[in-house]
């Protein structure tokens, strides 16, 4: 196996707070580095490339032992080449997810792909025919029909999520509820793991 480092600016044991998951005991590991830049991503220290510490894959493969769910997430974790983490992680028999802005080809294989466009940046073409989950953060009313416009795009077994952005939640909760209501192939996301005050 090829080996190599990744650099993680975190890692830790919680919950999945969102989308189809929620709620299942995950690993994250949170790799550095994203060029998307969106203004109300709450862990900006992830975007520097260099924060945190590398890992090798095998330091992965200890830290995450006792989790059979791990989360890939940034930062934009696509950026990377995660060939051998992923085929590390299959090897151990995980189930791997990755939270991905869909703008860069995958490198590796996942089990659940979670596909959040950003308006920043494109996404590649691949990532509507990947995507397990279309998850998008609804910072702004008009995000509601953005998201309808990927909707159309993903492939048919996809699972449509809008998620209030957490600091618009209470002022877009009840726009969110209607549109849901009316248009019932769509799911509601929130982010639990703030509600419980856990990681």
């Amino acid at each position: 196996m090829e080996q190599r480092a990744y650099q993680l600016m975190e890692h830790f044991g919680t919950l999945q707070g969102e989308g189809f998951h929620t709620g299942r005991a995950a690993y994250f590991l949170r790799l550095s580095g994203c060029d998307v830049g969106c203004i109300w991503c709450d862990v900006k220290e992830s975007w520097d490339v260099g924060a945190g510490k590398a890992y090798s894959v095998e330091e992965i493969k200890a830290l995450s032992e006792g989790f059979d769910f791990i989360v890939l997430t940034g930062g934009e974790p696509a950026m990377h080449d995660l060939t051998a983490l992923t085929d590390m992680l299959k090897t151990e028999n995980k189930y791997i997810s990755i939270e991905t802005s869909g703008c860069y080809a995958l490198n590796g294989t996942v089990h659940w792909y979670t596909f959040s466009p950003k308006k920043f940046k494109k996404p590649h073409p691949e990532a509507y025919a990947l995507a397990n989950e279309l998850k998008v953060v609804i910072y702004h009313p008009s995000d509601i029909a953005w998201a309808e416009e990927h909707a159309k795009q993903v492939n048919e077994n996809c699972l449509l999520y809008l998620q209030p952005e957490w600091s618009k939640k209470d002022e877009l909760q009840e726009q969110i509820i209607d549109f849901i209501t009316r248009n019932p192939r769509w799911r509601l996301s929130l982010q639990t793991h703030k509600f419980l005050n856990i990681p």
